[in-house]
C-alpha cells in the first residue's frame, strides 16, 4: 500500500478532505499532516511538516492552499523535495516522468474537485523516466 501525505492550509482544507476520502477508497495509506479545520493558519507550518515526512520516508505528498503558490514556495525550500504546482494532467505527468516530483501542489480556489482528482491520479500513477532527466536533477543539487 502506497503512503500519501496530505496537508493544507484553511483555504485548501475542503479539497484535502475530498482527496483523502477518494484516495483512501483507492487503497492508499493516507497521512493527514493538517490543518484539521478551516480556521485561519499559516501554510508554511503544514508544508514543512509534510515535506519533512516525505523526505524521511521517500513517499509522496500533496499540498493544497488557495492558489498552490505559497505551498510550492515553502516546499521547495527543502533540499530533498521537488514540489510541482500543477494545474493540468500534463503538468502532473511531466513533473513525475521528467522531474521526479515528490510533492504535488494544488490551488483549491483555482482547481475544481474533479480536475484535482484527475491531476492527483496522474501524479500518483506516473513513474520517473530517469536517464538524462536524472542528470538534470543532479545538477539541481549542485546549485543548492
Amino acid at each position: 500500500m502506497q503512503r500519501i501525505h496530505l496537508a493544507s492550509d484553511h483555504a485548501g482544507f475542503a479539497l484535502k478532505q475530498e482527496l483523502a476520502r477518494r484516495l483512501a477508497t483507492q487503497g492508499y495509506d493516507i497521512v493527514d499532516d493538517g490543518t484539521h479545520d478551516t480556521q485561519s493558519c499559516d501554510y508554511p507550518v503544514y508544508a514543512h511538516k509534510l515535506c519533512e515526512a516525505v523526505a524521511a520516508e521517500g513517499s509522496r505528498g500533496v499540498l493544497i492552499c488557495g492558489t498552490g503558490l505559497g505551498m510550492s514556495m515553502a516546499a521547495n525550500r527543502h533540499t530533498d523535495i521537488r514540489a510541482a504546482l500543477c494545474t493540468t494532467e500534463l503538468h502532473a505527468r511531466m513533473s513525475r516522468c521528467h522531474n521526479n516530483a515528490n510533492v504535488l501542489c494544488l490551488g483549491a480556489r483555482v482547481t475544481g474537485v474533479e480536475l484535482a482528482f484527475a491531476i492527483v491520479d496522474v501524479f500518483l500513477a506516473t513513474e520517473f523516466e530517469g536517464g538524462r532527466h536524472q542528470r538534470r536533477l543532479d545538477l539541481l543539487r549542485l546549485q543548492a
